[in-house]
């Protein structure tokens, strides 16, 4: 038991000591790959270019040197890059595992992981609440937007339940973003028509220059909302990512009201990409572009149609419903 706790004991100094050595022989390594990537392929040249000078000018004044440890100089290094970028998706990982020398392969293994990490079964790919409120009010709470492949099915299970109510509610006030589930769900908003599909934000792509459009999907499993009853969004700082691509693209189409406050800015797509043995960068070389707008969310978030405090947003949805229905029946008179 003795010599185990011994060996126990050298493997974690010896792992305490592997970790400083990274750091003392490597961070110049990561920062010069992160530097290459904003100032060759970042979406945004001239942010990317002024944020590469500044990121040089921290390292070279050793205003990094105090995060000793890898886990530290990742979270050092990403708040350096979104303080000098505005991006909430800047961000450098570091893994404790060795990444692959492959780095195509370290790649798809490391987004795996993390896939199933913010999407997986633990959290229900993201599927909160699915249910019906008094007055047959849908009400449908997202934490993710779930790559379609992993969540889909669960995503169209919910959209079953809240299918036949009068007015829907989607909670995204703690979304902070995920994958192409954005198309799926905007999908059951519209009614059934293969010629008349709706456009959604495209991605531009820096490298190639090409902006691939979005567009509602001509089928969806199971019933759709349709495009004729009320929706209301609710959102706050916490929304991010693709569940502001969703949010603006129906407040874009007119198919939705926005209430709560405005949400986080975050319009750039990112790849995670292996730029060291044990750091990985969030790869940031698309936008997001809304073909009705001509613009995005970025920095400043999407604007509610309805400003209130976001603890308030499903009252004050509630309220406006009931509000509708007096008044309609009122002119029913």
């Amino acid at each position: 038991m003795r010599l185990l706790i011994v060996a126990a004991m050298a493997m974690l100094a010896a792992h305490t000591a592997f970790s400083a050595e990274v750091m003392q022989a490597d961070r110049a390594s990561v920062v010069s790959a992160v530097t290459k990537h904003l100032e060759s392929e970042y979406v945004d040249p001239t942010v990317g270019r002024k944020a590469a000078q500044q990121l040089r000018r921290r390292f070279d004044a050793a205003a990094l040197e105090k995060a000793t440890t890898g886990a530290a100089f990742a979270e050092a290094l990403t708040g350096a890059l979104r303080e000098e970028t505005g991006d909430g998706h800047l961000q450098v990982e570091f893994s404790e595992a060795a990444l692959s020398e492959d780095t195509k392969a370290a790649d798809q293994k490391f987004s795996a992981q993390e896939m199933e990490r913010y999407y997986g079964a633990h959290v229900n790919f993201g599927v909160q609440k699915a249910q019906r409120l008094e007055g047959n009010v849908g009400l449908l709470e997202l934490s993710v937007f779930p790559p379609a492949t992993m969540g889909g099915n669960t995503v169209a299970a919910a959209m079953q339940v809240v299918a036949h109510t009068d007015a829907l509610i989607i909670d995204l006030r703690r979304n902070g973003g995920g994958g192409d589930s954005v198309s799926l769900v905007a999908s059951y908003l519209f009614d059934d028509a293969f010629d008349d599909r709706k456009p959604l934000s495209g991605i531009y792509d820096r490298p190639s220059g090409v902006t691939q459009q979005q567009y509602t999907l001509p089928y969806v499993p199971g019933a759709r909302f349709g495009a004729k009853k009320p929706v209301f969004i609710l959102i706050s700082k916490r929304t991010f990512s693709a569940a502001e691509a969703f949010t603006y693209d129906m407040q874009a189409l007119k198919r939705a009201t926005v209430i709560g406050e405005p949400s986080g800015g975050g319009a750039h797509p990112f790849n995670y990409r292996r730029i060291h043995a044990h750091f990985v960068l969030w790869s940031v070389t698309q936008k997001s572009v809304n073909p009705i707008t001509g613009a995005n969310w970025q920095g400043t978030g999407v604007q509610p149609d309805v400003v209130v405090d976001p603890k308030d947003a499903l009252e004050r949805a509630v309220a406006l419903i009931a509000a509708s229905r007096k008044q309609q029946a009122l002119h029913r008179r």
